[in-house]
């Protein structure tokens, strides 16, 4: 891999231009392929296999003309304190309205609260309905227009007036998001390297890989059904791992420069080494990505394909560009003082790698050095803190509820938001979440008495405080009722009353002849919920099983898979804590502008899993396999150990900050849901790089010694050899060439 990778470097320095040519063209097709895309149309509703989507897929198939999961608004009156909406001014403002929207081309339905009895019991609030026959995304500019125009009417005769429902939902306001993001990661890069072109560099390849990836999701989304949320995923991956595989290369590219290497040797020397640990810490993101699709739910799949998509960009990108554009500007990312000062003296470049000790080396040794030394003189309490902090901050997560967060969790500044309450202060908290509950008489004797039978059982369960008369279809085969709780729709009461609904289906069935399922949004959430807590084991297995094997086959050992593995469960169980406890908890909510706390997305364990075992490994693949360089190279395992951080420690802490900078940029946006997936990213990418790989990492592999490398002698013979740390290369490079400062070939461009 690393002969191999060293060839690919030396190609791309000399045929730079070649190079970049060929990435404008890749760029300049995809996007003429995007402009001329058509959109693809939003199936994030799909979700095969759970009750709730079967119901919806009876509801089209039996009232065909109505889809089920159609848009709707929930128009909801309140009358000024001490009147009431049955008033005549507020009577006749609410018909007009309902009559005004009615004639919509796209409205299926409107149901005036006078007509369904839906004025609450003080006949302080009332609310009407409005069904659409397409969902929210393909509804009409005309006819939410004309839906604001009626509102707007209302509201000037006196009502106060709130929408609620998908049909007007607002949008979320935006962060600074990726702009932040980048930002943060210039300073950093301008910190770590000292050089504005060493910092622009891995800045600007990323951004060329998210260019390309975005723009090759656009136009691949009407073929493959890929959404908006494919994209603004693969936006947020791409970008925080083209700069760390950027960040690496050059790095090391630097380094090799140090050592006193050629331009161009160096740039073959950086693809060769850090190129390798490129490749298979983007391989191990792209299976934890890939892997996604073992959980069966079509949007997770898209989304995966497509993050993975934008990952293997950013991959190809760092091992062909960087060293094409090293080729343009060899002595341009390196910091000032080195550009001045020339070459070392070959003393003080052995003392920087840590291959002497003279009376030159009387600086002090850099942090992660010092911090590495640490570790190896005493790995047992570092260990120890390391497992007993994060299994602390992990011990939330075991009180983890899993939904849908609706409008309840949506800032108070929004009409959905004020829509939600005010529904559940005139009607009750279950209001807001009512149970369609689809029944099947085709089967049925009597299908009449059936459906009666079936609403008087859930009329007389516990915890459904009101049933909606049933409403048939033109067959008469087919009835849905609503069934409306008397507790909050994430509530964990409201969950179990649909397993007890669902409980009695048997002895429903086998009496009536009557088969029910029970669905809408409530029911949808918890379905989706129990679906990710189902599918997170087998997930793991998968994802962790695979890098395992991945792993071993890099390191050649079965111990430091093992302690990859059990590093990131404890990284990932420490950020599933901390989501907990800001967002369901409450603790510390208003630090992040958390209006209102509730269940975890439920999407949200399966993408802390999938995303952040990926970027870990980066770390893990990077750092460990410079300590392994250094230990076949010669050195003790304490004394890998620090080599190892001597030359990664900066780097590794470097790309941590970026990706944390790029995943908390969009903790700035409007939206609930948005900001705990950049938490819970973010915390999780500090946990792994400053806790796992700077403490754990090195103490456990302090405690081993040489037995961290161990390799059963039969698995040795039958594994294929991957060199990622470059030891054939040392076979073929010749030593760098001494040469006084003042020499032209010291910087000359072969």
């Amino acid at each position: 891999m690393a002969t191999f990778l060293h060839r690919v470097g030396r190609w791309a320095f000399r045929r730079r231009g070649t190079v970049v040519l060929a990435w404008v063209a890749v760029l300049a097709a995809v996007f003429l392929g995007a402009s001329s895309a058509s959109e693809a149309s939003e199936d994030s509703s799909s979700l095969p296999g759970i009750e709730s989507q079967q119901a919806f897929d009876l509801i089209n198939e039996r009232f065909p003309g109505a889809e089920a999961d159609g848009a709707e608004a929930r128009i909801v009156f309140v009358a000024e304190h001490g009147r009431q909406v049955t008033s005549a001014a507020g009577r006749s403002a609410i018909t007009e309205l309902v009559q005004a929207v009615a004639d919509g081309p796209q409205v299926a339905d409107a149901a005036s609260p006078f007509d369904t009895n839906a004025v609450s019991k003080d006949k302080s609030t009332a609310y009407a309905t409005i069904t659409y026959k397409v969902a929210g995304d393909d509804l009409a500019d005309a006819s939410k227009t004309d839906l604001t125009k009626a509102v707007e009417q209302a509201r000037d005769a006196g009502l106060t007036v709130e929408v609620g429902g998908s049909a007007l939902e607002t949008e979320a306001a935006q962060g600074l998001g990726e702009v932040l993001g980048v930002l943060v990661a210039a300073v950093v890069l301008l910190i770590t390297f000292g050089s504005l072109a060493a910092a622009g560099l891995p800045l600007l390849t990323a951004i060329l890989g998210v260019s390309i990836s975005l723009a090759g999701i656009t136009a691949l989304s009407s073929a493959f059904g890929f959404s908006s949320t494919v994209g603004e995923l693969a936006m947020m991956l791409g970008l925080a791992v083209g700069i760390d595989y950027s960040l690496f290369v050059v790095s090391r590219y630097r380094e090799e420069r140090a050592k006193g290497h050629q331009p161009q040797e160096a740039t073959a020397l950086a693809v060769g080494t850090a190129g390798s640990a490129v490749v298979f810490a983007g391989l191990t993101v792209i299976i934890a990505l890939l892997g996604l699709s073992v959980i069966g739910v079509p949007m997770l799949s898209k989304m995966g394909i497509g993050s993975a998509g934008a990952v293997m960009v950013g991959v190809l990108i760092a091992l062909t560009a960087v060293p094409a554009l090293l080729g343009f500007w060899p002595n341009a990312v390196l910091s000032r003082r080195d550009r001045k000062g020339g070459r070392r003296s070959r003393t003080k470049i052995l003392s920087l790698v840590g291959r002497t000790r003279t009376a030159d080396t009387t600086t002090k040794a850099p942090r992660g050095v010092r911090w590495a030394q640490f570790v190896v003189r005493r790995p047992l309490p570092v260990l120890l803190l390391s497992v007993i902090g994060l299994g602390a901050l992990a011990v939330p997560s075991l009180d983890l509820r899993m939904g849908m967060p609706g409008d309840e969790a949506k800032s108070t500044a929004t009409t959905e938001r004020r829509a939600y309450d005010a529904l559940a202060e005139g009607f009750g908290l279950g209001f807001n979440g009512p149970l369609t509950v689809v029944i099947d008489v085709k089967e049925a004797k009597d299908p009449q008495a059936a459906v009666t039978a079936v609403s008087n059982k859930l009329a007389g369960t516990k915890g459904v405080v009101s049933v909606s008369p049933a409403r048939f279809n033109e067959a008469k085969d087919t009835a849905v009722i609503a069934a409306v709780p008397s507790t909050a729709p994430t509530s964990r009461q409201t969950q179990d009353l649909v397993h007890t609904i669902r409980s009695e289906r048997s002895a429903v069935e086998s009496s009536t002849g009557a088969d029910f399922k029970v669905t809408g949004t409530t029911a949808l959430n918890i379905d989706v919920g129990q679906k990710m807590q189902d599918a997170l084991i087998p997930y793991l297995a998968v994802v962790v099983g695979l890098a395992f094997l991945l792993l071993a086959l890099v390191f050649r050992s079965i111990l430091v898979p093992l302690k990859a593995a059990l590093g990131f469960l404890l990284s990932v169980g420490a950020a599933l804590g901390a989501i907990v406890t800001v967002f369901q908890q409450g603790h510390g909510a208003g630090l992040f502008g958390v209006d209102e706390t509730g269940p975890i997305m439920s999407t949200m364990p399966i993408f802390l899993v999938g995303i952040v075992f990926g970027l870990a490994m980066d770390y893990q693949v990077f750092l460990v396999s410079r300590i392994r360089e250094a230990h076949i190279h010669g050195e003790g395992p304490d004394q890998a150990i620090v080599t190892g951080f001597r030359h990664s420690a900066q780097v590794v802490g470097a790309a941590a900050l970026i990706m944390m900078a790029v995943f908390g940029g969009f903790m700035t946006g409007g939206e609930s849901l948005v900001k705990m997936v950049g938490f819970g990213l973010a915390s999780a990418v500090f946990f792994d790089a400053f806790v796992v790989r700077m403490a754990f990492v090195p103490a456990v592999l302090a405690l081993l010694g040489k037995r961290a490398w161990w390799l059963p002698r039969w698995l040795d013979r039958l594994m294929p050899r991957v060199d990622v740390e470059g030891e054939a290369l040392t076979q073929q490079v010749s030593a760098p060439i001494d040469l006084p400062a003042d020499d032209p070939r010291a910087s000359m461009t072969v």
